[in-house]
């Protein structure tokens, strides 16, 4: 059975990512842990007094989010889908990457999915930064599902990668598990500066990936161009790729699709969902 931690901030935007999350696994056996973080102010180590306070603050908020939590389990109740999924809720009043981490290794979360504000939003909206810090700094696959996105099964599916890193088999294990199971096509996509040859230790990187990819549907595309991001969305757009899948370690790679100008301030130029992969 599949556990996938799915944080809250009951926006509308977070509302979108669980619901493309139910739909993406509705043929699968899953617990869904349904998320809500209290971020506990800066000024919580402050003196006796203000802890007393603080006491009673966190217990009033815990009770309204346990309350929300409630209401949320009603809005999903009335999803039409099948019996395979079960729903855990948590409230917490902690510090949000902390509790992440925690969560993941107590509950052996296989996935994360979260929801990101448009490139239209706010840049530094709670559940964007959150969602930025989240990938950079929780070993665990997550899935970022940008506020507009529409479900769609992913038919296609668009894996970026510069050969430079080796590949570690739980990473693509992953990405395998995600092709099979939506019976996806992968398409591998290099983006290289024009008259630049792969090297060595690239091309060796490229055939271990050939080969290790052999069971599933895969291609291989060489894109030339300067900028990177406009590249990766100029492939996705004409192809109609419906999910785009990375590997964090690549993370200077990786940050100049997801992030401008930094990695707290995400902010995404495509509806297309985004498959973070960790080692």
């Amino acid at each position: 059975m599949k556990q996938i931690l799915v944080p809250t901030d009951f926006s509308e935007n977070a509302w979108n990512a669980i619901k493309y999350g139910l739909k993406l696994y509705e043929n699968i056996d899953c617990t869904f842990y349904l998320l809500h973080i209290n971020p506990i102010p800066t000024y919580s180590g402050a003196g006796s007094s203000v802890k007393g306070s603080s006491k009673m603050i966190r217990e009033t908020v815990l009770e309204e989010s346990r309350a929300s939590l409630d209401q949320l389990l009603l809005r999903i109740a009335n999803i039409p889908a099948g019996t395979k999924h079960s729903f855990v809720t948590i409230a917490l009043y902690d510090f949000f990457v902390d509790s992440i981490k925690r969560e993941v290794e107590v509950k052996n979360i296989d996935l994360i999915i979260m929801g990101t504000k448009g490139s239209s939003g706010l840049r530094k909206a709670t559940m964007g930064s959150n969602t930025g810090d989240v990938i950079t700094k929780v070993k665990c696959p997550l899935l970022a599902v940008p506020e507009n996105t529409v479900f769609k099964r992913p038919e296609e599916i668009a894996f970026p990668t510069d050969y430079h890193l080796g590949y570690d088999l739980k990473v693509l294990n992953t990405l395998i598990e995600m092709v099979n199971m939506n019976n996806s096509v992968l398409r591998v996509v290099h983006i290289s500066k024009r008259g630049e040859e792969l090297s060595q230790e690239q091309l060796k990187n490229k055939e271990f990936l050939n080969d290790y990819l052999k069971d599933i549907e895969h291609s291989f595309h060489s894109l030339t161009g300067t900028d990177l991001e406009a590249a990766v969305q100029c492939f996705t757009e004409s192809r109609d790729t419906d999910m785009i899948a990375m590997v964090a370690k690549n993370l200077n790679f990786f940050q100049r699709i997801l992030f401008r100008p930094k990695v707290e301030q995400i902010s995404y130029h495509t509806d297309i969902p985004f498959l973070v992969l960790h080692e």
